[in-house]
């Protein structure tokens, strides 16, 4: 059974969604139809016994859509605000489209704190464990209203991987709006090669990093091979695939290729906070 085969026995998933994935590229309004595909994915991957933590871009976005900003705010007061509207309104949509195919969605918010803090690292992994064992699906994201820069994460594919490490996740999916890892931007170059495995994440993939593309997006290439590195250390395999059509949750959990595969680091102890430090968060 090759590598790909046998992500469909990992049993702790967390799933990562941009805000590009989820909204309208033309007015930056949440994709109804494409929100529907993503819960019942995620549904049936819980009906399948797998536990399940969805990290959730979107709340700036659809907060600045609901007030008609046309523009992606720029200041401080700006961003909270937009969160803090676009986060109430996010949850609902999600808790409403999770009932109607029988299951809990949770809410967490997190800051850097959550994690430097021993004792509010502990009582985040007794939270998510809890939610867990009740069957509810988490739905993650960093808290935008108060968060500033000396405590945000800045960017929800590292906290997707630090929330992959703090729950001894075996997979990590980022779902972003390119599929996968290549030698180059193949958007700018023709020539560029996709890297379907990556066993060992060395200095030289990591230069292969870029910023983002993105109007409503905060993360580019760079910061998902971070990301990489933090969940393959932490034990996890980590897939990146392109979120256009979210039915390739299924399809990657059935082994199919689909995304760049980062293998996980085979028997290294892993410590959170000393990767928390390493990668200077």
């Amino acid at each position: 059974m090759n590598i790909r085969e046998q992500l469909k026995d990992r049993k702790r998933i967390v799933v990562k969604i941009g805000s590009s994935s989820i909204t309208h590229e033309e007015t930056g309004a949440l994709n109804l139809t494409k929100l529907e595909v993503l819960v019942r994915e995620l549904c049936d991957l819980k009906n399948m016994g797998k536990d399940v933590i969805l990290v959730s871009s979107g709340a700036i976005a659809v907060g600045r859509q609901a007030v008609g900003f046309h523009h992606r705010p720029k200041n401080l007061a700006e961003k909270q605000a937009c969160a803090a509207i676009g986060q109430a309104q996010l949850m609902m949509i999600y808790q409403k489209l999770f009932s109607e195919y029988g299951h809990r969605a949770a809410q967490i918010l997190m800051t850097k704190h959550t994690m430097t803090n021993n004792l509010n690292r502990k009582n985040a992994f007794n939270t998510f464990e809890e939610l867990l064992a009740m069957g509810a699906i988490p739905i993650v994201n960093e808290n935008d209203t108060v968060a500033t820069y000396e405590i945000e994460f800045g960017d929800n594919d590292t906290l997707s991987a630090i929330v992959a490490a703090l729950m001894h996740a075996d997979l990590l999916i980022l779902l972003s709006d390119i599929d996968g890892l290549y030698t180059d931007d193949p958007r700018k170059n023709p020539d560029a090669r996709f890297i379907d495995t990556v066993e060992c994440l060395d200095e030289q993939l990591m230069q292969m990093g870029k910023g983002s593309s993105s109007d409503v997006g905060t993360g580019g290439m760079a910061t998902k091979l971070s990301a990489a590195r933090i969940a393959t250390a932490a034990g996890a395999d980590m897939i990146i695939a392109n979120g256009a059509d979210f039915h390739v949750l299924h399809k990657i959990m059935q082994g199919k290729p689909y995304g760049t595969l980062f293998q996980k680091q085979q028997g290294k102890e892993f410590h959170l906070i000393d990767i928390l430090e390493e990668e200077h968060i």
